[in-house]
């Protein structure tokens, strides 16, 4: 059981129940090219080439260059 100490620390600070913090292991690699890939329709993927066509044809306007 626990002591008389512990019972009144509890009721005067509270149970926490949260459980230990995670640490965070980002093992992953990051890179530029693989978002680029997917954003350009390299990767294979059908939609991505249309979207990445409708992107450029966006792109290639003449309301879209810069002056």
């Amino acid at each position: 059981m626990a002591s008389d100490n512990e019972i009144l620390y509890a009721m005067m600070n509270g149970i926490n129940f949260g459980g230990k913090k995670k640490e965070k292991t980002d093992d992953r690699v990051k890179t530029k090219a693989r978002s680029k890939s997917y954003k350009t329709g390299a990767h294979g993927s059908g939609a991505a080439k249309h979207k990445a066509d409708i992107k450029q044809k966006v792109r290639a306007r003449k309301s879209q260059r810069r002056k």
